[in-house]
């Protein structure tokens, strides 16, 4: 990193961009999206065909569990080496770039893409780095990513990190400044993603950004807007993406293993490219994520709710109602005096147990009219989750540490940070 961003944990990277290639093609959304709705997929690939893209460079989630993810993930390597080799990339070297993306809503969200040291970022509950993760880590859900970026060159980030940045001091004011920066990018995203512009921040605008994060950083200031008595400094939480950074932190700890403590600061793996997000941007809702119950009998994962929770009863009162789909039934369980802060946390452990012990699969979806199609083929169950405000997540983080999984969505899932950029990790 350049001396201006000494010491903090976000700074320019060597990014690489593509060239030659139609940008609309080439970008496509994080694999993480639509794992219940392969239709989706197959349709990016159809638009895409043969032309040059991510699509080629990452393994949507929906295919990690598949019979060919050995071969998908050398299929993958292959092909960034290959468009290494073919110069498919141009390099801006100790970058930063000004993003704006018009959703499809038509709100404008704004970003600054750079890169993250991982030495000052930790997923483990109660972190007290720099930069910490939002919700627990699912350890399982680590090994098959690792087996992706483990020997790729590059890396593709959907990783976006959140600022608790009220007076828009480090990335609002760089829409003023657009004028003196080189557009690198311009064009619209594919699926209803919205239109996507990209400005390369000049010397001057990356010193004002630099200083601005170290306003932030300040312990003082920091405690004081908290209410807190020496506590650490939370600069940036984890806003998309927890599990594929805390694949980044895994892979350079692998590799600080085998090489020398002198030679950690030049490991290309000591980073990770990423979107860091004003959590005040006007564009960023919250949006809940919602559970769909796969294989199983929707009135026994009802039953175990009842019987989980004390005093939990049929029906909607007051405490945690958790409202559910099933084919043509619906209903709620209201749990009073819940333990868990947030819905969800009351519910997950539910569901987890029960999995566990009767077999079923649980995933995740944005958006709860996909979450009642999905809950209307026989042997599913869907819970509609409310949304958490996000004025509640720095604090939450900062006293009581992770949220559970998969608590939150920054927007549909349309509206998720879309492959673009890269760097190399090798």
């Amino acid at each position: 990193m350049t001396n201006l961003f000494d010491g903090l944990p976000f700074g320019p990277a060597d990014i690489l961009l593509p060239q030659d290639c139609e940008y609309a093609k080439w970008s496509v959304v994080a694999c993480d999206q639509y794992t219940s709705q392969p239709e989706y997929w197959q349709r990016v690939e159809e638009y895409v065909g043969s032309a040059p893209s991510t699509l080629r460079l990452i393994l949507p989630e929906s295919c990690l569990d598949g019979p060919n993810v050995e071969t998908d993930i050398m299929e993958i390597n292959n092909t960034m080496t290959r468009y290494l080799r073919e110069d498919r990339f141009r390099t801006l070297p100790a970058s930063l770039i000004y993003v704006e993306r018009r959703l499809d809503n038509l709100r404008l969200r704004r970003g600054l893409v750079g890169m993250v040291d991982l030495e000052q970022y930790d997923y483990e509950p109660g972190a007290s780095s720099l930069v910490r993760a939002t919700e627990g880590t699912v350890m399982s859900r680590i090994p098959p990513r690792v087996a992706v970026r483990k020997n790729a060159p590059l890396e593709l980030p959907h990783i976006m990190l959140l600022a608790d940045d009220p007076e828009k001091t480090v990335i609002e004011p760089l829409s003023a400044r657009k004028d003196r920066m080189e557009q690198v990018y311009d064009f619209d995203l594919m699926e209803r993603g919205g239109h996507i512009a990209g400005w390369k921040l000049d010397g001057e605008s990356m010193a004002l950004a630099a200083s601005a994060l170290r306003a932030l950083a300040d312990p003082a200031a920091f405690n004081a807007k908290y209410g807190t008595v020496d506590k650490p400094v939370l600069l940036f939480a984890v806003g998309d993406g927890n599990h594929s950074l805390a694949t980044a932190k895994e892979c350079y700890e692998r590799q600080k293993k085998l090489t020398p403590r002198s030679h950690w600061d030049a490991l290309p793996a000591r980073y990770a490219l990423c979107e860091l997000v004003n959590l005040h941007d006007a564009s960023l809702e919250f949006e809940p994520i919602h559970r769909v119950v796969f294989g199983v009998e929707p009135e026994g994962v009802v039953e175990a709710l009842l019987n989980a929770c004390p005093g939990a009863y049929a029906g909607e009162g007051d405490g945690h109602v958790l409202r559910w789909y099933a084919q043509d039934k619906k209903g709620a369980v209201t749990v009073p005096r819940p333990d868990a802060q947030l819905e969800v946390g009351t519910l997950q452990p539910v569901l987890d147990a029960y999995v566990k012990a009767h077999g079923g699969r649980i995933d995740y979806i944005h958006g709860s009219d996909v979450a009642r199609e999905l809950a209307a083929h026989p042997g599913n169950i869907a819970f509609l989750l409310p949304a958490m405000g996000k004025e509640q997540l720095f604090p939450t983080v900062i006293h009581d540490g992770v949220l559970p999984r998969k608590t939150f969505s920054m927007g549909e899932a349309h509206d998720k940070r879309f492959y673009l950029e890269a760097r190399k990790i090798r």
